[in-house]
């Protein structure tokens, strides 16, 4: 096993991989009910709950352990915030789409990525972003996971004049999420291994004594029932785009302008995410070299391609690489044993689902305003002298927390970059696919109007 990952060639050891693959799990185990929360909801009950849970969590535990198992990195997926959204308030809510031609819509733009990944085109676009700018992506996804630790905790809420304000202190979330951030924080400063991982249990401990559970769980009040501890899996959202609609196989339903725009709009959003996601993690990682090319990026680029296919057919919406992985890097997870443990663990929720729903998501916001610090580092080595890039690298590094997106932060900043060097005559410093890229991200941000003028 040792030499199969190569564990201690990376410095790492067997129990520091297993605590780094649970502590990605419970950084990332919200998505197993958020998800069906949201898909099920916008069908009104037509998609299942249980039925989308079964598939999350399915799809989230093949493509953990395929990416251990073929590219061995410690990259965890799982169905993906943000476009989970677009299939459920836009597709379906919005557009009155069967929810099996949506999930093809993800089938078909996962299906497109895969062969950009095998042609090279994935990874090459990877490669033309200017040092510079791929600095301030994990820099700026540093900045985005610690407002999301920030947010789950309670620290920072909504307000209708200034956007956002400081979180009530009388409230028993904000205190579970100061004591995992608190705790984390101490063991860290003393060099505890598992630092992160002891800081969730100790903040879900903390949760219970005060009550605060995830919504979902049922489990607390009835641990005596087996019923509320086990859950019987669904399947019946699996093969969605095989599934027939009026007499029609859903994947045939899908070539419409509107529809064909979404697969565009949702390939970009994946592949720029999943882009964010590896230079982020690699960086905290070290498999990232000085100048922030990311090794093995094809093979994980393959995964992650594979991965969105999955989840549209499984009915679990995009399934991608997740930035909450550097919650199990900062534990000290190196390679890709890490996301096995993540992705058994996913497994064994397929029928303990409402046990794990006893981890509330403030218990696991230390971790990643802790993981958002270490990520923050790399913004000594963006060179603020040269102006044309550092500030489309600050656009980016700004963009990403505040749109509460990484692909609207890269889009912001490569047009501008673009740009910038297009006024400044230096057309000739701009690669080949950076215009292409800036181009497709300018379609992307006026998708609304095309949308309207195909309707």
């Amino acid at each position: 096993m040792d030499k199969f990952f190569k564990i201690s060639e990376r410095g790492s050891s067997i129990t520091t991989e297993v605590v780094a693959g649970l502590t990605t799990f419970l950084a990332m185990a919200y998505i197993i009910f958020v998800n069906p929360g949201i898909l099920a909801g916008a069908t009104g009950g037509v998609m299942s709950f249980n039925g989308v849970l079964t598939a999350t969590c399915i799809g989230a535990a093949v493509m953990c352990i395929f990416m251990g198992i073929f590219a061995n990195r410690p990259i965890a997926l799982a169905s993906g915030m943000g476009i989970n959204a677009v299939v459920a308030f836009t597709l379906i809510i919005g557009m009155k789409v069967p929810w099996q031609v949506a999930m093809s819509v993800i089938f078909a733009e996962g299906v497109l990525i895969l062969l950009l990944v095998l042609f090279g085109l994935r990874e090459a676009i990877m490669n033309a972003i200017p040092v510079n700018l791929r600095r301030a992506i994990g820099v700026g996804i540093g900045l985005f996971i610690t407002f999301i630790g920030l947010k789950s905790a309670g620290f920072v809420t909504a307000d209708a004049a200034t956007l956002v304000k400081l979180g009530d202190f009388t409230s028993p979330v904000l205190w579970v999420g100061a004591t995992g951030l608190v705790v984390t924080i101490v063991l860290r400063a003393f060099k505890v291994k598992g630092d992160i991982l002891i800081g969730i249990i100790v903040a879900t401990v903390f949760a219970l004594v005060l009550g605060v559970i995830f919504s979902h769980s049922t489990v607390l009040p009835h641990l005596s029932s087996l019923k509320t501890v086990f859950a019987k899996p669904d399947f019946s959202t699996f093969a969605a785009p095989f599934q027939k609609v009026n007499g029609k196989f859903a994947i045939l339903q899908i070539f419409t302008p509107a529809l064909i725009i979404f697969v565009f709009a949702l390939m970009m959003s994946d592949f720029f995410d999943t882009m964010g996601t590896l230079v982020g993690v690699g960086s905290e990682a070290g498999f990232t070299d000085k100048d922030g090319n990311v090794d093995d990026a094809k093979k994980m680029l393959i995964v992650d391609s594979v991965a969105a296919a999955t989840g549209g057919f499984l009915g679990a919406s995009s399934i991608t690489s997740y930035i909450e992985s550097a919650s199990g890097v900062g534990d000290g997870g190196r390679t890709g044993l890490t996301v096995i443990v993540t992705g058994l663990l996913f497994a064994l929720c397929v029928f303990f689902s409402p046990i794990i729903a006893l981890v509330p998501e403030s218990a696991t916001a230390g971790a990643l305003i802790v993981v958002g610090f270490l990520m923050m580092m790399s913004i000594k080595d963006i060179e603020w002298e040269k102006f044309e890039e550092a500030f489309p690298a600050f656009l980016i590094l700004i963009t990403i927390p505040l749109t509460y997106s990484i692909t609207n932060g890269i889009g912001i900043g490569f047009i501008v970059y673009v740009i910038m060097k297009l006024l400044r005559g230096k057309v000739k410093e701009v690669k080949p696919l950076m215009w292409i890229a800036a181009a497709a991200f300018l379609v992307v941000f006026l998708q609304g109007p095309i949308i309207k003028l195909f309707s």
